[in-house]
């Protein structure tokens, strides 16, 4: 397999990912400056949620790539967990939570950054007993 021909695939795969992101934010409803935050990228940054938006490939920074992948888990998690209730699913990453000193799992990664990340992954991964 030639060099281009592997990295054509992992931009397709990037670009997979970034459509993924773009509608669990979406789904959550939550605003730009909070999805450039869960991001890791500059909150003027408008430029590359436009881009995701579109379909281009994520960047391909781990940190990046890292935080797509626990913004995914987390999306899967409350799937699983309110498997009845999409609404309580997608809203839950703006409601306050007493687990996060009543503040939101959103605004839980805007404070602490990727160990935030972690920390509303983990918290979920709890809940579902894994």
């Amino acid at each position: 397999m030639s060099a281009h021909v592997i990295a054509q695939d992992q931009n397709h795969d990037r670009s997979v990912l970034s459509r993924m992101v773009m509608r669990a934010f979406d789904l959550w409803r939550i605003s730009n400056e909070d999805q450039l935050s869960l991001l890791g990228l500059a909150t003027d940054n408008r430029a590359a949620l436009s881009r995701y938006r579109k379909g281009a490939p994520l960047a391909a920074s781990r940190d990046l790539l890292e935080r797509a992948g626990h913004i995914l888990a987390i999306h899967k998690n409350l799937r699983l967990l309110f498997p009845h209730d999409r609404d309580l699913a997608y809203a839950w990453m703006s409601q306050r939570n007493r687990a996060f000193d009543n503040r939101t799992p959103v605004e839980v990664v805007r404070e602490w950054g990727f160990v935030g990340l972690l920390m509303v992954r983990a918290y979920l991964d709890r809940a579902r007993g894994n």
